[in-house]
């Protein structure tokens, strides 16, 4: 019996291998192709897509790549970005209504209190300067932002503005599968990386609100 069954498998692995070699497989402008003519629906699934995947964490650069591929350079990043939008909030509400209470048990703690005031104290540009950074992965800093002290629209705005340029360079290297050449997503991903760097080091260096307090009160003393 284990015998057929191996050469079941076998005999499977066979037939699959020889129909990617006889059966016509559609090249990335005729998947795009394809993806347009289906109108409307296509946008609306990739968004619906995007969405769903990416608050699980799934990579989000992904689902960028594939609007590129799909939709082109416009809608792509049109779609992308709104995608991202929601799911970042998505994500952050979800954290903050179950992991903030758990959170809040650990704020006495010197590193994890640190973190959370520089990361709330820095507002947007904390949670931009993050976005900038490719090594930095989407879903787990929103489950991240959701817990910390972080407000939910200096977030949203810092997600927005931190992800459009990392997510418009996916979007044209996706694009780029369809054979055309663009170095602009590669660029844009470099920039992105050593802004987001520069904008977090600029958080990290600003003084807290109540050492600038201090300050102040001892030059008018």
């Amino acid at each position: 019996m284990p015998r057929v069954r191996t050469a079941l498998a076998l005999g499977l692995l066979a037939v699959l291998v020889a129909a990617a070699f006889v059966l016509p497989i559609p090249g990335p402008s005729d998947v795009r192709t394809w993806a347009l003519s289906a109108g409307a629906a296509a946008p609306l699934l990739m968004f619906v897509m995007y969405v769903v995947a990416t608050i699980a964490p799934v990579p989000r650069t992904v689902f960028s790549l594939a609007s590129g591929l799909l939709l082109g350079p416009v809608v792509g990043v049109l779609v992308a970005m709104s995608a991202t939008a929601l799911s970042a909030v998505l994500g952050f509400a979800l954290a903050r209504w179950v992991g903030r209470g758990l959170m809040a048990r650990h704020l006495d703690k010197a590193a994890v209190k640190t973190v959370d005031e520089r990361l709330a104290d820095g507002g947007w540009l904390s949670v931009a300067s993050l976005r900038m950074i490719p090594l930095i992965p989407f879903t787990p800093m929103n489950y991240c932002c959701g817990v910390s002290s972080v407000r939910l629209w200096p977030f949203l705005l810092g997600t927005v503005v931190g992800s459009v340029p990392g997510t418009t360079a996916a979007v044209l290297i996706g694009d780029t599968l369809t054979g055309f050449s663009n170095p602009t997503g590669l660029i844009i991903s470099a920039v992105c990386a050593v802004i987001g760097a520069a904008g977090l080091l600029i958080v990290i260096r600003r003084p807290k609100p109540a050492a600038v307090t201090a300050q102040r009160d001892i030059s008018v003393d």
